[in-house]
């Protein structure tokens, strides 16, 4: 997968990051709005599915319900948790139920041929167990925020980016690297 189709397929959730950082409760409705709304977009292109886009919709929901509508304080003050946790359970299903949410991604850029081969299954589960990682890196730096509102926001702003980053390069970089060794074998 490219990292652009990448980038698309995570626009409801980086565009939350991005627009909801901060300490103002408009942007952070803002950020909701506007992800619930790339979220449905997403849905329809076909750049989000499964799984992940249930949890991802199922969230957004929430958030519209709790934050949006009811400015429930709890869950305001628990969104990152949320957000992050719900990222990260969503993947952590897919490995349990043995459904990596990387095979839907992965078998639109490759032939049906290899669809059931142990190579390119073992690959996605370990793009999605590497995503699974990422998210959980997500919940500890939101978990660390909560229990540190004094610290400087941006080292929480460079860790988050930093997980995800990590996991797209690896998503990007990984089944080239698998099929260059194939090869030569």
């Amino acid at each position: 997968m490219s990292f652009f189709k990448l980038l698309l397929s995570f626009a409801p959730w980086i565009s939350f990051l991005i627009i909801a950082s901060g300490h103002s409760m408009f942007r952070l409705k803002l950020g909701i709005v506007v992800a619930a709304l790339l979220v449905v977009a997403t849905g329809i292109a076909k750049l989000n599915r499964g799984v992940i886009l249930w949890a991802t919709a199922g969230f957004f929901l929430y958030a519209l319900v709790a934050v949006v509508w009811k400015t429930h304080l709890w869950a305001i003050e628990h969104m990152g948790l949320l957000a992050n946790g719900t990222l990260a359970a969503g993947t952590w299903f897919t490995v349990a139920i043995r459904k990596p949410f990387t095979l839907e991604y992965a078998r639109e850029h490759t032939s049906p041929s290899v669809w059931n081969s142990p190579l390119f299954i073992r690959t996605n589960y370990i793009l999605t167990c590497v995503w699974g990682v990422a998210f959980l890196g997500s919940v500890l730096n939101a978990w660390v925020q909560m229990s540190h509102p004094d610290a400087p926001r941006w080292i929480f702003n460079v860790a988050q980016y930093s997980c995800m980053l990590a996991a797209m390069l690896i998503t990007t970089w990984y089944p080239k690297y698998v099929a260059r060794t194939a090869h030569r074998s």
